[in-house]
């Protein structure tokens, strides 16, 4: 029998930016800004998909911020190497970044191979395949979206599982 890894890691990868999606519409106003340990919500969210979008690249050096004053990577690489991002990012900005990230994970991972799989992570600080650092990556999602998650049931906020898919 063989595995379709490609749909397999697309569905379950649909199925963390779904909730991750959920969760930054669902937030309402007044807790944008409330603290998930020493971050703002909206920091939490955003940390998330700025990585999502560096670890879906071959390479660390692949990354192409998104820059300018109203882009979602201002001052470049620096949004990522300082703990604190330049600016406050909006609902409305970080839900567009959530369908950035959907289709470029559904582009990069549809063109993944068997043998690209087994291949170097591409980033110095990980030292597996990029077949381990898409479940990496997946559970970077998991573990910052249960943060998000938690945080608006705390605030009376109700959120779903998904089990696949894209929702």
């Amino acid at each position: 029998m063989a595995i379709d890894l490609n749909r397999i890691l697309i569905s379950q990868f649909e199925a963390s930016l779904s909730m991750l999606k959920e969760s930054i519409e669902k937030c309402p106003a007044e807790h944008w800004d409330g603290i998930i340990g020493k971050y703002p919500f909206w920091h939490v969210a955003y940390h998330t998909l700025c990585f999502i979008d560096v670890y879906l690249c071959p390479r660390d050096e692949d990354w192409v911020p998104r820059t300018g004053e109203n882009g979602l990577h201002p001052l470049g690489r620096t949004e990522l190497d300082e703990e604190y991002p330049s600016r406050r990012f909006s609902q409305t900005e970080l839900l567009e970044y959530v369908e950035i990230c959907h289709e470029m994970m559904k582009q990069k991972l549809g063109a993944e191979t068997a043998a690209t799989l087994e291949e170097p992570s591409g980033f110095s600080w990980l030292p597996f395949s990029r077949a381990e650092l898409h479940i990496y990556n997946l559970r970077h999602i998991h573990h910052h979206t249960g943060q998000l998650t938690a945080y608006l049931r705390r605030a009376g906020v109700d959120t779903k599982w998904v089990k696949a898919g894209w929702k």
